[in-house]
């Protein structure tokens, strides 16, 4: 393990779970590596030097029922109150086209309390009318951000329908263009918008989604969201994934507090060195898995499989290695103990990887009528969910099944399922437990 305190902010550790130890001829190592930043001090002033900006949805479908208008103007105004003075912030409305709603003039406000007074003043005349496309939106607050003398830049995006003004590859194409420029949480409000685009939106912004299936509950959400943002403190932190000539790196994936794919967003470093993006950090703990394959080596070889370093993005391109680092081993065995071990903790998010899969997959089949095939998968799901102590999850599959016996994973599909609790357990798959250490 190694410690790095970034000045002003949160000290970095990292530390690495394996077995090392494989049988002769063995090529794959797996590890779970432990990213954890303490110590940090937000401070309360214009140090913090963050911006956020506020993606309203006010298409037409806000207004069924008017109090879901109501009730995001309020959760709005709520965030607005959590901003520490000196943090830059706008609020953008959203419909088939984006509409900056506060300051205006393509710029960000400062937060005191003049200004957030006049934010909630401009929410006040928000109403609802028009199409979606969420690109707009996104684009919109990424120009507003990009004006911003800022490390931290954040996005809150909230809509209650599907992207229907514009098409899926020009979404994609926004996403590609926005990524790594700022993070962004995404909400989904209400039944009626698509799970896989708000799930996608928050994954490629490094973000978090969720379902506020209750309009009435986005208060409480908004503010958690803000207050959660206002603890941001290093921005664009990446992995730095070092490893030697003649391995492969299979995969680079975090699992927890949710499972998120980085292997394809790998950004080359150097010789033989990628970083693979992990957004803003501010005091917390997260774990990735990394999967090298290495050469095929003889009893009593041992080698180093890959070193784990972190690194923050400066504004002149260059990258900050933050010190913490962590090592990866490979060690050749006949001790079959030994070599057939599994190690705790890469069984565990293994299991929770294997989870969020049945989950999705079961989900899929259900909605295209393979009632057969969406029974195994959901059973599979709920029989994972016990063994790992995802208690969480448990209980969203037992809205969508009847479960016979968990630790067989025999289950029957629910004749009649709520909407919501459907899009609740499909939106929150991939959130997952830690291993007890």
């Amino acid at each position: 393990m190694a410690n790095f305190a970034k000045p002003g902010g949160p000290q970095f550790s990292v530390d690495v779970y394996q077995n090392e130890y494989l049988p002769e001829g063995g090529r794959e190592v797996n590890a779970i590596v432990t990213v954890t930043a303490r110590g940090g001090t937000a401070p309360a002033g214009p140090g913090a030097s963050a911006a956020v900006v506020l993606m309203v949805d006010c298409s037409g479908s806000m207004d069924y029922p008017p109090t879901k208008m109501r009730n995001a103007r309020d959760a709005t105004a709520a965030a607005v109150d959590t901003l520490r003075d000196g943090v830059h912030f706008g609020i953008v409305d959203g419909t088939h086209v984006a509409r900056e709603v506060y300051p205006g003039g393509g710029r960000l406000a400062v937060a005191d309390s003049t200004t957030r007074a006049q934010a909630k003043q401009a929410l006040r005349r928000l109403g609802a009318g028009g199409g979606t496309a969420i690109g707009t939106w996104l684009r919109l607050a990424d120009r507003l951000l990009a004006g911003a003398d800022v490390s931290i830049r954040h996005g809150i995006l909230l809509t209650d329908g599907r992207n229907e003004h514009e098409s899926a590859a020009e979404l994609k194409d926004t996403l590609d263009a926005c990524a790594g420029r700022f993070t962004c949480d995404a909400r989904g409000v209400g039944t009626d918008w698509e799970v896989k685009e708000v799930t996608g939106i928050a994954s490629a912004l490094l973000g978090t989604a969720d379902i506020v299936a209750d309009p009435a509950r986005l208060t409480e959400d908004f503010t958690r969201i803000m207050e959660s943002t206002m603890g941001k403190e290093v921005a664009d932190v990446a992995l730095r994934v070092w490893t030697p000539v003649g391995t492969r790196i299979k995969f680079v994936k975090q699992v927890a507090p949710s499972v998120t794919e980085l292997t394809d967003r790998r950004s080359e470093a150097g010789p033989r060195a990628g970083d693979y993006p992990t957004g803003s950090w501010g005091e917390e703990s997260r774990d990735y898995h990394l999967c090298v394959e290495v050469p095929a080596a003889g009893v009593g070889q041992e080698m180093l499989a890959a070193r784990v370093s972190l690194v923050t993005a400066q504004p002149d391109g260059s990258a900050q290695n933050l010190g913490a680092q962590g090592l990866v081993r490979a060690v050749w065995t006949d001790d079959m103990a030994a070599s057939t071990s599994l190690n705790a903790q890469v069984a565990h998010y293994t299991g929770q990887a294997e989870l969020a899969q049945a989950i999705k997959e079961g989900l899929d089949l259900r909605k295209a009528g393979d009632m057969d095939g969406a029974t195994a998968k959901l059973g599979r799901a709920v029989q994972l969910a016990g063994v790992s102590g995802n208690a969480d999850t448990a209980k969203l599959l037992a809205k969508v099944v009847d479960v016979v016996d968990a630790p067989t994973g025999t289950v029957r599909l629910k004749a009649k399922v709520a909407e919501a609790d459907e899009m609740t357990l499909e939106t929150r798959s991939t959130k997952t437990v830690r291993v007890k250490k």
